[in-house]
């Protein structure tokens, strides 16, 4: 005997249908959505970040360190390079400084060529174009078996989302380099041929000097040659730059390089490495005093813990996470544009498969602290950037990358061989 249905009849309460496609948000559908027309996401988000960097910087005194490399470009060849600052108004602005080496200033000398907007214009799209390469090759390192489309896709939304997190909209409002060192370490690091991957490390560590611990990853992962290939690339651009300027040359190996003080104030809440937190929290800068040299040593133990347990289970993208993480935090300054390294860390974490508190608390402080910019804040509630009198509340918040890197890096090391990336 057969019920007959009622296709008109209205459902008891509480017992509504559960069409999919009724559901709200419907979240798949705008996945797929946003999917189909991920070119035309990344084109907007970046038009709208164009607009709101660029004409500013035009109008303005935005994009600072591109006037910077532009301006103290030219007092390469007439030997004052070093003593080279830019003024901008306002009474407590920090007078800024070159501080790369005279290599990067070679490199940095055709922008003098051209005016300001264009060069800034110019600029701002090589930047936006090496964010797309570093989420690629990093997205490539963490999920290496994505379908190509599939993979395209994930490249272009990811961009279009992470180009307003800190450390990317700091860097494009300030017209930084990392964004360009980033992507060129990425790829570098990916290419097979031990001379290609060490040129590229090498030519990025003469740029600035940071890039260098890269080379730590090639030692973890034993690839002696790239190591080799990379020291070399390093030496021959330091020894170009001593060729083109000696006497510049003489100032900054001899003198410049080992002064933080003349970068910018170390307890800056912008600085966000282990010797900015700990002098905003201790009230003094630390130097490299007792607590800096035990943070620093407890950090560096534990990041070769996770680089070499990343190497060992196949984890390239671990290993190279691990020493980027430990150099922004062993760094005297690790301002939060430095931070772009978050964005691989980010895709660490949520493409390992192996879920644990370390994980999760990580991707957790991480997408905080990314997408709530926790170091403009920090800035704005204490503007006195010489001054070490930050109240206990804020002396915590002026943790917040560091606190994030520690998280990622015992994530790291807590994840076995079956949760590779």
């Amino acid at each position: 005997m057969t019920t007959a249905v009622d296709d008109n009849a209205v459902p008891p309460r509480g017992r509504e249908p559960q069409d999919p496609q009724l559901r709200w948000p419907p979240l798949p559908a705008v996945r797929t959505a946003l999917a189909r027309r991920a070119t035309w996401v990344l084109a907007v988000s970046s038009l709208v970040m164009l607009l709101l960097v660029w004409i500013p910087a035009c109008t303005r005194s935005g994009m600072v360190d591109l006037r910077v490399y532009r301006t103290g470009s030219t007092h390469l060849l007439s030997g004052d390079l070093y003593a080279f600052r830019l003024h901008l108004p306002g009474p407590d602005i920090f007078p800024l400084p070159f501080t790369y080496p005279p290599f990067a200033a070679a490199l940095f000398l055709p922008l003098s060529a051209l005016p300001f907007p264009p060069a800034a214009a110019v600029w701002t799209a090589a930047s936006l174009l090496a964010l797309v390469a570093f989420v690629h090759g990093s997205l490539r390192l963490a999920a290496p078996d994505t379908p190509p489309e599939q993979h395209r896709q994930r490249v272009l939304l990811w961009s279009s989302a992470l180009m307003w997190t800190e450390p990317v909209t700091t860097t494009l409002a300030f017209g930084q380099i990392n964004l360009l060192l980033a992507a060129l370490i990425v790829l570098a690091v990916r290419q097979r041929a031990a001379a290609a991957a060490g040129l590229g490390v090498g030519i990025a560590a003469a740029i600035k000097l940071t890039p260098a611990v890269t080379g730590l990853y090639f030692l973890i992962r034993r690839r002696w040659t790239a190591a080799a290939w990379s020291a070399v690339a390093f030496f021959a651009a330091a020894a170009t730059g001593w060729w083109l300027a000696p006497g510049p040359s003489r100032d900054f190996w001899l003198h410049a390089m080992g002064d933080a003080a003349r970068v910018g104030p170390v307890g800056s809440g912008l600085n966000q490495s282990l010797r900015g937190a700990l002098s905003r929290s201790l009230g003094h800068d630390v130097g490299m005093s007792a607590p800096w040299w035990t943070a620093t040593a407890l950090v560096g133990v534990l990041a070769l813990l996770a680089g070499v347990r990343s190497a060992q289970r196949s984890d390239r993208l671990g290993c190279l996470l691990a020493v980027q993480i430990f150099g922004l935090l062993a760094s005297p300054i690790s301002w939060s544009h430095h931070w772009v390294w978050a964005l691989p860390a980010l895709f660490w974490l949520l493409h390992t498969p192996h879920r644990t508190r370390w994980r999760a608390s990580a991707q957790a402080a991480w997408v905080t602290t990314l997408t709530c910019h926790l170091a403009f804040w920090l800035v704005q509630l204490h503007p006195r950037i010489f001054s070490f009198d930050y109240s206990w509340p804020l002396a915590v918040l002026g943790w917040a990358y560091p606190v994030c890197a520690l998280l990622t890096l015992v994530a790291l090391t807590a994840a076995t061989d079956s949760n590779a990336a």
